[in-house]
């Protein structure tokens, strides 16, 4: 990361965590790993409602996390930005790590 960012890169990096802080979003982003899915699709494996999932996946989409094309009536969503997974890996790996040392405090010599 570059030591001195300007204010309009900051506030992109700024509004690209807020769109990833939703656990609903992430979930989305993980069920779309495999590939493409319809909003139908994504619905039915994501405990909340269709129009809570459409605003989801707008969000996503306006952002380039996701990508978006209409076939019909049906609305497949893909991941757009690849580099999505190599930034969670890093959030994931930290965690894991921040876990362990905090498991190491109470365990006794």
């Amino acid at each position: 990361m570059q030591s001195e960012m300007s204010d309009v890169v900051l506030a992109m990096v700024a509004g690209r965590f807020r769109v990833l802080s939703e656990p609903a979003r992430l979930r989305l982003i993980n069920l779309l790993r495999d590939g493409e899915m319809s909003v139908s699709e994504l619905t039915a494996k994501i405990n909340t409602s269709q129009p809570n999932v459409s605003k989801h996946l707008k969000l996503l989409t306006e952002t380039g996390i996701l990508r978006r094309e209409q076939r019909g009536n049906a609305v497949f969503y893909s991941i757009a930005d690849q580099s999505i997974f190599a930034l969670c890996e890093v959030v994931c790996d930290a965690l894991n790590i921040r876990h362990k040392e905090r498991a190491n405090l109470f365990e006794f010599a």
